[in-house]
């Protein structure tokens, strides 16, 4: 197990990113700036050169949780954002820290996240234990369970 102060995450390595965003609700955003902490580079301060399962479950506050497999948080696929468009995230928005998943529905990229649990098989998060669907890939339309 890792864990940082606030000051200690923010001297991790940072990275910028530009990405669409899809809510489930049926908007798209293009060209978002983010910048962050890769899932990637987490894993190097923390020393794990091999994912112990292939599962992840992001915790949040407020009990939020949301369930990932590894494959999409790795390969610079991921990060836990700290800004948007060049300013720190808003905690209306997520702040101070958000996961970011942008290739996902935008409920996986989980608010106010506080911590990644590697977990042995996939379980629902929250959203998805009131009926969104376990994977969540905008362009397959998997919004709800049941969806292909």
């Amino acid at each position: 197990m890792a864990t940082w102060t606030w000051e200690q995450f923010g001297a991790l390595p940072q990275t910028e990113i530009t990405r669409d965003i899809h809510c489930v609700t049926k908007w798209t955003k293009l060209d978002t700036l983010w910048r962050g902490v890769t899932f990637d580079d987490l894993l190097v301060a923390a020393g794990i050169e091999t994912t112990p399962t292939m599962f992840v479950m992001a915790h949040s506050d407020g009990d939020y949780t949301t369930n990932l497999p590894v494959a999409d948080l790795i390969g610079g696929k991921a990060m836990v954002a700290t800004h948007y468009e060049g300013k720190p995230i808003e905690a209306a928005h997520g702040g101070p820290a958000r996961l970011l998943v942008p290739h996902l529905y935008f409920w996986k990229s989980a608010k106010w996240v506080r911590g990644l649990e590697f977990i042995e098989a996939d379980a629902p998060g929250f959203w998805e234990q009131l009926g969104y669907h376990i994977y969540g890939d905008p362009w397959r339309e998997q919004r709800y369970t049941g969806d292909p």
